[in-house]
């Protein structure tokens, strides 16, 4: 048997509506349903090469050999579906710094999902690629698409995927990622979240609101509403960091510059300029806005911050396979 390969390239996704909080772990089921935004500026580069001569799963990132436990058991559920039972050398560039807030995992395992399958000789559809991909990484499933995608919420491996969101909307977003830390956060998504729905007195009034956020944010894309779809994105992202304050132990991923930087945007808006932030699960703030308001926005930022430290990003593609 020849030696199979391919590459893919996926990118981030930034959540405007967040998932926090797993109803089964094991196949990632989200307790609500999310939206996003897939952007341009980060993104991840994965080659699949399987080969019968390998005992096991070799992963290198960003030159570097690891030892994932967890891409391991994704690359197990790849055998499962796709049938190819071969092991897999997987050498992975993130063009995004690396567990730091930026969506990492989740342009990581959609580009995995497609590299795999596709050197496997498996054709998938993106809404196969979608339930794969959340396998590897909740957000994952997202950044299978581009633009604004919802990840449907579901009750099993089958009825929980994302989709793309058709809108009409004449905004020109863009998305200023303020770089604060690009360092491996303490507190991982996976644990935090975890700690969060076991923990939180709040955690069912969450996951009320963040579906009636989701609803409410489509309807805002609908009538073209910024101001709206900027206000639920933030509220919704200052509910998700308020449940873990409220857990045991209590925990954030706030950094004085994250304050910082959203007292900034706070300035900003009292000057009639429309943006909004959000952020993840780290300290790294995403000012939300539209292209003709930047320029005035990143004058604002700069006297807080680098200009290096300023990314801005707008909408990017879904995932899609590369030369080797």
């Amino acid at each position: 048997m020849a030696d199979l390969q391919a590459t893919a390239r996926a990118h981030t996704n930034i959540a405007l509506v967040k998932y926090w909080g797993k109803k089964d772990k094991k196949l990632i089921l989200p307790m609500n349903g999310s939206i996003s935004l897939t952007l341009d500026k980060f993104y991840t580069d994965t080659t699949v090469e399987y080969s019968p001569s390998l005992k096991e799963d070799h992963f290198f990132l960003n030159g570097q050999n690891k030892n994932n436990q967890k891409l391991a058991k994704f690359m197990d559920v790849v055998r499962q579906k796709t049938g190819f039972n071969s092991y897999a050398s997987i050498n992975s560039t993130n063009h995004v710094p690396t567990a730091a807030g930026l969506a990492s995992s989740a342009s990581a395992y959609a580009a995995l999902a497609l590299a795999a399958t596709t050197a496997a000789n498996k054709h998938y559809t993106k809404t196969d690629l979608s339930r794969l991909a959340r396998r590897g990484s909740g957000s994952a499933t997202r950044s299978i698409f581009g633009g604004f995608v919802e990840w449907i919420e579901g009750q099993d491996d089958e009825s929980s995927y994302a989709q793309p969101l058709k809108v009409n909307t004449d905004w020109d977003i863009r998305m200023i990622a303020i770089v604060i830390d690009s360092k491996p956060k303490k507190v991982s998504s996976r644990s935090g979240m975890q700690n969060v729905v076991a923990t939180s007195p709040f955690y069912k009034e969450w996951v009320r609101t963040a579906n009636k956020d989701l609803d409410d944010i489509k309807e805002a894309l609908s009538k073209n509403d910024f101001q709206s779809f900027g206000q639920i994105a933030e509220s919704n992202s200052l509910k998700m960091h308020a449940l873990n304050l409220s857990a045991t132990p209590h925990f954030n991923y706030f950094e004085p510059e994250s304050l910082i930087a959203m007292k900034a945007v706070e300035n900003l808006r009292e000057k009639k300029v429309n943006c909004y932030y959000t952020m993840d699960a780290g300290p790294n703030v995403k000012v939300i806005c539209k292209n003709n308001d930047l320029d005035v926005i990143l004058d604002e930022l700069r006297h807080y911050f680098p200009s290096d430290h300023l990314l801005v990003a707008a909408p990017g593609p879904g995932v899609e396979l590369l030369d080797n």
